[in-house]
């Protein structure tokens, strides 16, 4: 089945062979009847199938990152909104991390853009692997990344942080041959309930503990005080 010019799938249909129809002209015009349906039913299955790739694809471009193909800020707020819709329910926790690469401007400036996108995939890779299949790894903007953990306390989140911190700083990535120079990451660390219970809270209160890694030196996680502290 073709559709556009693409292949999207086949169809198979199996008739009586045509010498033995050959005396038959009921028959005959039945099967080529039937191949004629055949024919329009494939064509049609095939627009059909195309429309779906296609807006699967858009959908793909509207939730992802295209460089690190991480999921965006949008997929981010979306998916943070439902999570806590499901811990509320469950009486379960979500921790949220914020992670922000270090001195990456400083980082770009020495050894240029298209290297340091190199180090921000290597980085995304890096999460796919690290991270469980049931959280969601986005990146923010820049070099700026938020995960979500589901059913994690904010002592759990600090953990992972902290194991990924060393993770990072063990990279040891080549561009065009070149060394490149290590990698340290911040981390600022917010959970439901005890720090939000909306996502707009939740966010606000992970990046405040970002921006307070950063005031501490870098290359740290600082987790939230709880709302009553």
């Amino acid at each position: 089945m073709v559709a556009q010019g693409n292949t999207v799938g086949v169809l198979h249909l199996e008739f009586e062979r045509a010498a033995d129809l050959r005396h038959d002209s009921e028959k005959q015009g039945f099967r080529d009847s039937h191949q004629r349906l055949a024919v329009s039913a494939a064509s049609q299955i095939a627009l059909l199938l195309a429309s779906l790739q296609l807006r699967e694809t858009l959908r793909e471009q509207s939730i992802r990152d295209p460089l690190t193909r991480l999921f965006n800020r949008r997929f981010l707020e979306e998916s943070l909104e439902r999570e806590l819709e499901l811990a509320s329910r469950k009486n379960q926790s979500v921790a949220v991390l914020f992670l922000d690469l270090d001195h990456f401007k400083r980082f770009n400036d020495t050894f240029g853009h298209d290297a340091g996108d190199r180090v921000l995939q290597s980085l995304a890779d890096l999460f796919r692997t690290f991270f469980r299949a049931t959280d969601i790894c986005c990146r923010y903007g820049g070099e700026e990344f938020a995960i979500i953990l589901p059913e994690s306390s904010a002592q759990d989140a600090v953990r992972r942080a902290d194991a990924l911190r060393s993770e990072v700083k063990s990279l040891r990535l080549k561009y065009r041959k070149q060394t490149l120079g290590q990698l340290t990451l911040s981390a600022g660390v917010a959970a439901f309930p005890e720090h939000g219970s909306t996502f707009g809270e939740l966010l606000k209160t992970a990046d405040k503990c970002l921006y307070e890694s950063k005031s501490r030196g870098r290359d740290v996680v600082t987790v939230a005080l709880p709302q009553n502290v």
